[in-house]
């Protein structure tokens, strides 16, 4: 796995100045510099968002191999994943959902998932899903403060479709400040707004004891099987390696894990 790097993926056509009409003109869609993959910068975005760090906060994941895994706290609430956008895992995807359509999928009612419609989001998307699937506010275990961002969007548009909550978050104007200030924080340089960016960031949370993808330029969740109650890194890492042998000559991948805070 690569170190920390500042990459998130364009939104499905947003890559390419997605558009909408708008009185008849064309208006360009919201774009967000990227998030980097960095612990430090991930706490400090969500605790300002409403998240309690104190009791559970973001560290890397320095490799799928078990020894690795044992060193992380456990057990991890939503483990996040940034990957290579490449012809492979494109290939992947598009066969990845005709057979979905084709054979179905059992998808639980609590599963929290939104589509991305705004340009290099996928970072902010991965946080929300993180963040919403542990959250109380949908029946998790980590009280989310009311009055906050993450406790009044995901209250607002808990009954949304996944679609519907694309638009609520592309037309919520008040977390652009707090995403702004997030994408400076990190190590690597900042880069143009408009600069094109081929990596991703999806998550992994456990519901209903099933492992779930959510990746906001899929249409659907993706169920990746059973999963143990306390094991989700263990199955995260599993589903990893699967994105990391379609693309075995690269090393941009970096995982982080939402786990105790045992500071």
């Amino acid at each position: 796995l690569a170190p920390p790097a500042a990459a998130e993926a364009a939104a499905e056509g947003a890559g390419e100045d997605s558009k909408a009409e708008e009185g008849g003109k064309k208006k360009r869609r919201k774009r967000w510099l990227p998030l980097e993959s960095n612990p430090e910068v991930m706490n400090k975005y969500i605790a300002g968002l409403g998240f309690p760090t104190i009791m559970y906060k973001f560290v890397d994941v320095l490799s799928t191999d078990d020894w690795a895994l044992e060193m992380v706290p456990g057990p991890a609430k939503a483990v996040m994943l940034l990957f290579p956008i490449s012809e492979m895992s494109e290939k992947h995807r598009n066969e990845e959902a005709t057979a979905i359509e084709k054979d179905g999928q059992v998808v639980a009612d609590r599963v929290y998932y939104t589509k991305q419609t705004v340009g290099n989001a996928c970072g902010t998307v991965g946080l929300i899903h993180a963040v919403a699937n542990c959250g109380d506010v949908l029946g998790g275990d980590v009280p989310l403060e009311p009055g906050t961002f993450f406790h009044n969007f995901i209250t607002r548009t808990k009954g949304m479709s996944p679609d519907e909550r694309a638009t609520a978050l592309e037309e919520d104007d008040a977390l652009d400040a707090a995403q702004a200030v997030a994408t400076r924080e990190g190590v690597t340089a900042v880069p143009d707004v408009n600069d094109a960016v081929n990596a991703h960031f999806i998550c992994f949370v456990e519901v209903d004891g099933h492992l779930y993808e959510l990746d906001g330029r899929k249409k659907f969740p993706i169920n990746h099987g059973p999963c143990e109650s306390g094991m989700l890194l263990y199955a995260a890492a599993k589903a990893v390696k699967q994105f990391t042998a379609r693309d075995p000559t690269s090393y941009n991948f970096a995982v982080t894990a939402l786990v105790p805070n045992t500071d």
